[in-house]
């Protein structure tokens, strides 16, 4: 990431990660901040990609033979209280409704009038209301499996905001599903999570580490969580999505329960699994460059953009006829099984203004056009996945004979990229000295990007994940599901274990 000439966006990634990402937001003009403390607009380039994560995940689902639902956005009080873990985890984040209507205040303002008898919490997630309904529609066990997901907004009050990462209201996915087994249940749980491992990897080309979280970082109610883990360009960890294996729990508490097949009434076992728009934020930090947004080709909201180039209004018009044909030609192809989405830009802008806004937005392939193109027939090319000056001629046959397989190795090439990086800045340590070394910056101040992740050994004591997490900021971010049985230290205490956890900053 060192400096190499001008680049567009300042500061860079090296000279200050945090602004870089904002930077970044606002130059391929994905979102704002909203006059609604805490909230943010999501503008039409980000919501494209949001779209395109939204389609391809939802057809993934109901592959796996899950269906769309909508529950309510409000949910009584009394539904959060049957679950006592489930409230004391989400108390702190809730906002609450109180009352029904405004009237005049009489001095020329509102106040608001109504006072409920119950007060409505806005959904922070949805286990409780979707179970009063799952507790209706499940009777029998030939009602079973139920395999039901949401698209939604969600309220978690947050004090400190970052745009896609974490806001006070954010879109997402929740899925809830019912099961007659306990192997049924857990099957489902890593079921979905190697859907979301598998997208992130074919979609969104990040490399994703699967694993279970610990005790004190599952999910509130859950029997176990599991994750997946993602590295951004600034090593530190931010977790994509979450699979939850509720056990019997909220079946209890909203009394889901089937006859079984000996004529016997019991109580079903119950999953939840969720991904949201910190998607978005995942692409832009493992991905993006010193000259904004670098976006795989699938989820991209367009793939090619065409800028043409001409001194006057008859260039103009011959050149504009030689691009209407070509893109003609070039919307009957697929990629990834849909039209190649291109985009002429002929706006009254100079040409590498044109460009480089395009460049900020990500665009995977862009191509100029001119008088001299049309002589030899060929398209200039340029991708994403490259540096802006890196440019090819190329004769028109070949590029529309090869655009589908081009596209492919940009995402290709970006998911290497993040892979590399994941790989270089992981490493084992058994030593307590140097595990401290690794996570702590040299410039206390101004931390420089330091750390990573770390395979360490771990007790499986949660007084010594609070002393590291105190100490350092560093959180195990999960038990890998492929770790391997070894005897070893653990990283703290020096006490015997069994195998090693991954341990970092994080998001």
């Amino acid at each position: 990431m060192a400096k190499q000439g001008k680049k567009a966006i300042y500061p860079t990634r090296i000279e200050n990660y945090p602004e870089w990402y904002q930077q970044v937001v606002k130059a391929a003009d994905m979102a704002e901040n909203s006059d609604v403390r805490g909230c943010m607009v999501i503008k039409p380039w980000g919501y494209a990609i949001w779209e395109n994560i939204q389609k391809n995940l939802d057809d993934m689902f109901k592959e796996t033979g899950h269906v769309n639902a909508y529950f309510p956005l409000f949910i009584p009080k009394s539904f959060f209280e049957k679950e006592a873990e489930h409230v004391e985890g989400f108390a702190k984040e809730c906002a609450v409704v109180t009352h029904s209507r405004l009237e005049h205040d009489g001095k020329g303002g509102l106040k608001p009038a109504g006072k409920l008898t119950e007060e409505l919490i806005v959904r922070p997630t949805s286990e409780t209301i979707i179970g009063a309904s799952f507790s209706k529609w499940v009777n029998s066990y030939r009602d079973l499996p139920l395999l039901i997901n949401q698209w939604a907004n969600v309220v978690r009050w947050e004090m400190r905001t970052r745009l896609f990462l974490r806001t006070t209201e954010f879109l997402w996915q929740e899925g809830h599903t019912v099961h007659e087994t306990k192997e049924d249940a857990l099957e489902e749980t890593y079921k979905m999570l190697d859907v979301y491992t598998k997208f992130a990897k074919e979609y969104l080309a990040i490399p994703a580490i699967k694993g279970e979280k610990t005790e004190s970082e599952k999910f509130p109610g859950a029997v176990s969580t599991f994750t997946f883990e993602t590295m951004m360009q600034d090593k530190k960890a931010l977790q994509g999505g979450t699979s939850h294996f509720l056990g019997l729990n909220f079946a209890k508490a909203s009394n889901i329960k089937f006859q079984n097949r000996e004529g016997k009434e019991e109580y079903a076992w119950t999953t939840s699994w969720g991904v949201s728009t910190r998607l978005i934020g995942a692409l832009i930090m493992a991905h993006s460059d010193d000259n904004g947004l670098v976006l795989p080709p699938k989820i991209a909201p367009l793939h090619i953009v065409i800028v043409p180039i001409h001194r006057n209004e008859e260039e103009h018009r011959k050149v504009l006829n030689f691009i209407g044909e070509l893109t003609s030609k070039i919307k009957h192809l697929r990629y990834n099984e849909e039209k190649i989405r291109v985009k002429i830009d002929d706006r009254d802008m100079r040409g590498g203004e044109k460009l480089w806004e395009w460049i900020k937005k990500g665009v995977p392939v862009r191509l100029e056009i001119g008088p001299r193109d049309i002589e030899s027939s060929s398209v200039f090319l340029a991708r994403r996945d490259k540096q802006p000056n890196e440019k090819q001629s190329m004769n028109t046959d070949d590029f529309l004979n090869n655009i589908t397989s081009i596209l492919g190795e940009i995402h290709n090439n970006i998911f290497e990229k993040a892979l590399n990086f994941q790989k270089e800045n992981t490493k084992k340590i058994d030593d307590k000295e140097e595990f401290y070394k690794f996570f702590t910056p040299k410039n206390k101040k101004n931390p420089e990007i330091h750390g990573g992740f770390v395979r360490s050994h771990w007790c499986g004591s949660s007084k010594c994940e609070e002393r590291i997490k105190e100490d350092l900021k560093v959180t195990i971010r999960c038990i890998p599901l492929d770790a391997e049985e070894e005897k070893g230290k653990c990283i703290c205490c020096e006490k015997e274990s069994s195998k090693r956890v991954i341990f970092s900053k994080a998001y």
